[in-house]
């Protein structure tokens, strides 16, 4: 058998490529090695020479030899020469030409023997299956959407050829321009061959250098962090910002015109980026021509109103500028876009704001003029979503706050574009409106997604000051089979907690406007370093919610826990030791949420408020009301900075816990210090037990932050990011009601400041921070150090 196979191999080889002899395929089996390489016909093929005819012959007939699919009379169809009339050597060359056009035919001969035109054909064999092999970063079914030969469709060499570079392309959008692609062929029986495309896929191509010409106003090192592209270094391992690609070049140039708009420099010119690939095709240099011109002063700013009913007056507050402040192309359209929304919201669906610029070259200063109109009256015709390949169209619908026959509304877009972004199952969302034909009032609205992966499978680790060392598994799917359905069951072991929850989350039950989701769990906590005792939680959740509009929602919430306080240290306190057994809490929790974040996800300005409350005593053995109130408040300091990742976030919180017949227990209560009081150990502050300094928790509690979030002055592509804090909070309860042992109870307020960071790194967002106790009491536990890991990987 072996010898067999090599020698069909050795034959393959020294054949041409598209000539199959019938005999030679029944000899043996199909060769299985490495098939044969395919080349391009050579032009001249087509000009094969013709058997000299005899002027003045007629054709008595035409016979085909050769064909095996294609009818003979499909093959006489195609010549321009008929029974009858004369061997014209124009004519017959011409009907050479037409059959191998027809990309039907390996070879054609035409002979002219006696009387008769023999018309002698290889017909090109059909294509069995097409095969990718090396092939990691591009996957079969989108390499098989890209090439153009399929199965059962007739082979051609140029096909296979032009199928090579349409892979080529695919790989060099992707940044990899070292890659390789052969094509070859495995012949079958019955003129049928499988089509083999070879793959080396290569290294990335990265951008090794980035220059910049004609930049006086900035530095190189300043217009590169202006722009997403970053020049190759090994941490960047984590990220693809130093791969080249073609459509992030013209982004970066674009991105660094509004560098320049931002700064002032109204007239400036960035040329086409140049890209340079090196010899080795491992590398692309990159060089950005900049023509700066002059820089501007804001001169006069004024507003107009065309609109009815609406002053200026109404609009001018809007404006991020003032006079002689330097030009910002941004803040120019920050403002357009403000006043646009208000006036679509105070009764002008179609209203337009106009910026004109006009400049005073001599002077070095702009004029800003304000036009709003009445824009023409638009309407949506019609919604077209592309792109989700998994989500189910009904799933991004449901998103939308538009419909067919709304009126359109870019302000709207916006609204609705963050919505499908914030959902967590696309990479990228656009809609794009586009005239609809025949009629000038009417807009289609093209809705293009990239679907990203929403399942994860993790297997962890990591550590927690809270929870210390941790292992921890799960199985979550944010969009389950396409529905946005949310489910996941997750387990934690660690050495002071262990859990294991499943839960289920529909966003629209029964396809209305409710979230509906149901959680098993069970917990165990180990306490012994606040207040000496463990914790079980054994329990379900039962969730139903509501949306009143995209700003204000509702959730309410049945739990129902058996609870047990187990291991309590004989040395503890009195309290801690009167809660010890078994307990079973059923309790009916609201949380009412008013949201005016930017974004769910990355919130960078806005506002969130959110108010709790928790009733126990429908069953069960707790009685208690318990109210909560938090919020927090979003504002960018891009003005100040320059940078819109510069923000400042203020939040505070209350929470009030009233009996209501029956003695709480311990575990039912508030706990301060940890993530609600930074340099504080978690439970560390508030009321302890004077004798065995444990700590009780209280019924009063109230925390205030205020954090300024910034980038670190490191690339942007290692997901790292800084913050400052000052954290107060204080914690209290009624010492009257307590017995036994002497409670310590101070409720002056406790303050600690200090700095942290955070990594987005592909195992999870880790949170370490620094934090010093400014402001303490006797029996508080303090903690420096702070560090929390997100355990996925």
């Amino acid at each position: 058998m072996f010898a067999k196979r090599f020698a069909l191999l050795a034959t393959a080889c020294v054949l041409p490529l598209l000539s199959f002899d019938a005999q030679a395929q029944r000899a043996g089996q199909p060769v299985p090695a490495r098939p044969a390489p395919v080349s391009p016909r050579p032009v001249a093929q087509a000009a094969r020479p013709v058997s000299a005819p005899v002027p003045g012959g007629a054709i008595a007939q035409i016979k085909v030899e050769g064909n095996e699919r294609i009818e003979a009379a499909t093959i006489r169809s195609y010549l321009l020469l008929r029974p009858g009339e004369p061997f014209d050597p124009e004519r017959m060359d011409r009907s050479l030409k037409t059959l191998f056009a027809t990309g039907l035919f390996a070879d054609v001969r035409l002979e002219h023997q006696g009387d008769t035109l023999v018309v002698k054909i290889a017909e090109n064999p059909i294509v069995n299956r097409i095969a990718f092999e090396g092939n990691g970063k591009i996957n079969d079914e989108n390499l098989k959407g890209i090439v153009l030969l399929r199965a059962r469709a007739v082979f051609t060499a140029e096909q296979a050829q032009e199928d090579r570079q349409r892979i080529l392309n695919a790989y060099a959008q992707k940044g990899r321009y070292a890659a390789r692609v052969e094509p070859k062929i495995i012949r079958l029986p019955q003129n049928r061959v499988d089509v083999v495309f070879e793959i080396q896929e290569g290294d990335s191509t990265l951008v090794s250098r980035i220059t910049f010409a004609g930049n006086q106003a900035f530095s190189e090192g300043r217009l590169r962090e202006a722009i997403s592209t970053r020049e190759q270094a090994f941490w960047r391992f984590l990220s693809n910002a130093d791969e080249y690609s073609p459509d992030r070049a013209n982004f970066d140039r674009e991105l660094l015109r509004r560098y320049y708009l931002k700064n002032g420099y109204a007239d400036v010119e960035v040329a086409d980026p140049r890209a340079q690939l090196a010899p080795d095709r491992k590398s692309f240099f990159m060089t950005f021509t900049i023509k700066e011109g002059e820089r501007y002063k804001v001169g006069k700013i004024e507003v107009q109103s065309k609109l009815r009913n609406l002053a200026p007056d109404l609009l001018q507050p809007f404006t991020e500028l003032d006079p002689n402040d330097w030009y910002d192309g941004d803040a120019v359209d920050r403002s357009t876009e403000k006043m646009a929304d208000f006036a679509q919201a105070h009764g002008y669906p179609f209203a337009e704001v106009r910026p004109q610029v006009r400049r005073n070259a001599e002077a070095h200063t702009v004029d800003l003029i304000f036009e709003a109109i009445d824009g023409p009256r638009v309407y949506i015709d019609r919604i077209e979503i592309a792109g989700n390949t998994r989500t189910k169209d009904r799933v991004i619908r449901r998103e939308l706050r538009m419909a067919e026959g709304d009126a359109y509304s870019p302000d709207a877009i916006r609204r609705n574009r963050t919505r499908l972004t914030d959902l967590g199952y696309f990479d990228n969302v656009q809609i794009n409106p586009v005239q609809s034909p025949g009629a000038a009032d009417r807009v289609n609205l093209n809705l293009e997604v990239a679907e990203k992966a929403t399942g994860d499978v993790t297997v962890g680790g990591g550590f927690s000051t809270d929870v210390g060392a941790l292992v921890s598994a799960g199985l979550h799917e944010r969009n389950l089979v396409g529905t946005g359905i949310d489910a996941g069951i997750n387990g934690v072991l660690a050495q002071k907690q262990s859990q294991i929850s499943l839960s289920v989350t529909d966003p629209y039950f029964l396809d209305r406007n409710l979230v509906a989701g149901v959680e098993l769990f069970r917990i165990q906590d180990n306490n012994q370093d606040i207040a000496r005792y463990n914790e079980k939680r054994t329990g379900i959740s039962l969730r139903l919610g509501y949306e009143y509009n995209e700003h204000f929602r509702q959730s309410w919430t049945y739990t129902l826990v058996q609870r047990n306080v187990y291991a309590v240290n004989t040395g503890a306190s009195i309290y801690v030791q009167d809660m010890a057994g078994n307990s079973l809490l059923s309790q009916i929790s609201q949380l009412f949420t008013i949201d005016y974040r930017d974004s769910v996800l990355e919130p960078h300005r806005g506002f969130v408020v959110r108010v709790g409350t928790d009733f126990a005593g429908v069953g069960g053995d707790a009685r208690y009301f318990r109210g909560k109130l938090d919020g927090q408040y979003l504002l960018p300091l891009d003005w100040i900075s320059g940078n819109s990742d510069y923000t400042l976030v203020i939040g505070g919180s209350t929470g009030y816990l009233g009996q209501l017949g029956v003695k709480e227990k311990i575990i039912d209560r508030f706990f301060l210090g940890g993530e609600n009081l930074r340099g504080f150990l978690s439970g560390g502050v508030g009321p302890h037990d004077q004798t065995t300094g444990d700590s009780l928790g209280g019924r009063f509690i109230w925390t205030q932050s205020t954090e300024v979030r910034f980038p670190l002055p490191l690339p942007a592509d290692l997901g790292l990011s800084g913050r400052a804090f000052v954290d107060i909070g204080s914690l209290s309860q009624s010492s009257k009601s307590l017995a036994g042992s002497p409670v310590f109870e101070d409720t002056a307020p406790r303050m600690s400041a200090g700095v942290g960071v955070s990594w987005k790194s592909p195992f999870g967002v880790i949170n370490i921070d620094l934090g010093k106790a400014l402001i303490k009491k006797r029996f508080d536990q303090t903690q420096i150090f702070r560090f929390g890991f997100g355990t996925g990987f």
